[in-house]
């Protein structure tokens, strides 16, 4: 003990000396090296990043060169930890070290249990909702396999239920005590998120006395953290707030109790809710091809290959208006080139400027943004409302590489009406380096709203005259003659979604997931050294 540490002892790692030390919120050890070696080796952890601590069995044989020997009277614990394996990928790690006093062995694990202890942001107590069939239908075997040992190894409890129809969880948290839980985790892909997320905001509401259908009403935000493991085909919520689509790296966030807010977008139609979303509004090309893609699910993964092809073939557009409020508040714009980070500043100054400007909206009496609002109306392949990046490991950069998690807007994407071919060049630019908001027939916002209307809708009411003027009872026996308007689907984070006419509104940070964002590569930089899983934990390390 000195110089301000709260524990500095010599202790045994790998059969060498080293000075570990504990102050202030790091634990750090380096190696003792004899006079003749050269370098040093030292390594920290930040303690939020343990795991958990726990005392040894000191009744193994330890290995000194070719020679084994009995430890006499020693005393050692474990240390379990996070290690950086490669970017954005966790896994468990362990470090024992070993010492002579019993005293001493018993202050170390007092002294880190009563840290981890403090750490009041760790989830103690969860609800754990597994969708069986999603994706290759491995997320059963996926939890109970490397996600259930680490919540064991971290003290975690757990409920674990296992849905067994659409909506199971949502039905579920509208009756739940979430007052027993820290936290939910979904096991499953973009839909079970979907899921437990409309149930847990609809719970929310509820509890508040908010209308949901009312487009106006301001939501309250949600208390309760999600956490994803991923277990479906895509996974695209997951990869964009993490960085990866690892089962073992999403649990490891849960345990240290990461905390990462999220925008959540809400839909409706004619004064009554559809649906949230956090990822992607898409109509046109991404709505067609989810459309085909349900169609087609016993073709596994390969369906979106094949519905992509074949809608670009097609090359549908579609007439209608779009109206959007733009986001004068924020300090960033959808072609910056600023990404979303851990602790992102632009997500926190967005927010503080957005809640600036929502009080001066409710104190000034009368206050009309109607001269805000911008429309456009044309014939577009695409229109996507892009809540976070979106991407994926197909499109890393997604499919708006500036947008964030945090800031209280979306961004808003027109493919307007092109050649094939360029439209090509446009799908391409999702998979490289080249900003791909750069050609004439795209347009790009960043908004706070937006409506949407479809050509066919705004005419429906000249044609109904027309009809009845004109054609009497042909056109109403006759859906396809030539009074009618193609109109595309919705494509809502993964869910199809029949609409002509919405109106979209982001709520900024409504909720929270155990996640941290995406972190800067310069936290992945490999440590030389190398540290071994325990034996019950060695197939989480694979």
């Amino acid at each position: 003990m000195g110089d301000g540490s709260r524990l500095s002892s010599s202790l045994v790692l790998d059969q060498c000396s080293w000075q570990v030390t504990l102050y202030g919120e790091v634990l750090k050890w380096h190696k003792l090296q004899p006079p003749s070696s050269r370098g040093e080796e030292s390594f920290s952890v930040p303690t939020t990043e343990i795991i958990a601590v726990e005392e040894t069995e000191t009744d193994k044989k330890q290995s000194n060169g070719r020679k084994w020997h009995k430890m006499a009277k020693q005393h050692a614990f474990t240390v379990y930890y996070v290690k950086r394996k490669r970017p954005h990928c966790w896994r468990c790690k362990e470090a024992t070290f070993w010492c002579d006093d019993e005293q001493l062995c018993n202050q170390w694990i007092q002294a880190l249990k009563e840290l981890l202890d403090s750490q009041t942001s760790r989830p103690k107590h969860l609800l754990v909702y597994i969708n069986p069939f999603s994706g290759k239908k491995q997320g059963k075997r996926i939890y109970e396999q490397k996600v259930a040992p680490l919540f064991s190894l971290a003290s975690i409890s757990t409920e674990v239920i296992v849905t067994e129809y659409a909506n199971h969880a949502k039905d579920d948290l509208s009756e739940v005590n979430l007052a027993k839980y820290d936290g939910i985790v979904c096991v499953g892909g973009d839909g079970m998120f979907s899921e437990v997320m409309h149930g847990l905001i609809g719970r929310t509401q509820k509890d508040s006395g908010i209308d949901q259908n009312d487009p106006t009403a301001p939501l309250v935000p949600c208390k309760t953290r999600i956490g994803i493991i991923p277990a479906g085909s895509t996974d695209c919520i997951c990869y964009a707030t993490v960085g990866i689509n690892d089962p073992v790296t999403s649990a490891l966030h849960i345990i240290v109790g990461d905390s990462q807010p999220l925008d959540v977008s809400s839909v409706h139609c004619n004064k009554t809710f559809l649906k949230y979303f956090v990822s992607l509004l898409g109509y046109g090309f991404y709505g067609d091809v989810l459309k085909d893609s349900e169609e087609k699910r016993w073709m596994g993964s390969v369906r979106y290959d094949f519905a992509g092809f074949k809608n670009f073939l097609s090359h549908q557009y579609y007439e209608g208006t779009v109206s959007f409020l733009p986001a004068t508040y924020t300090i960033g714009s959808p072609r910056d080139q600023r990404t979303c980070k851990t602790k992102c500043r632009i997500c926190k100054e967005s927010k503080r400027q957005l809640e600036q400007l929502q009080k001066f909206e409710k104190d000034r009496r009368g206050y009309d943004e109607t001269d805000q609002w911008k429309v456009i109306r044309g014939k577009f392949l695409a229109i996507n409302a892009a809540n976070m990046s979106c991407a994926c490991p197909r499109s890393p950069k997604g499919l708006s590489p500036s947008a964030h998690l945090g800031d209280g807007c979306a961004d808003l994407i027109l493919v307007h009406k092109c050649s094939r071919f360029n439209f090509l060049r446009y799908l391409i630019r999702h998979t490289n380096e080249d900003d791909q908001f750069n050609f004439t027939f795209v347009e790009v916002y960043r908004i706070r709203k937006f409506h949407f209307t479809s050509r066919h809708l705004e005419d429906s009411e000249d044609i109904r005259d027309m009809q009845k003027k004109h054609f009497g009872q042909f056109c109403r026996d006759h859906p396809a003659c030539c009074c009618t308007f193609s109109s595309s689907t919705w494509n809502c984070d993964g869910e199809t979604l029949e609409s002509s006419a919405i109106e979209v509104e982001v709520h900024c940070q409504l909720i929270n997931l155990f996640a941290r964002g995406i972190e800067p590569l310069s936290k992945y930089e490999e440590s030389p050294l190398t540290l071994e899983a325990p034996s019950n934990l060695g197939h989480l390390n694979s």
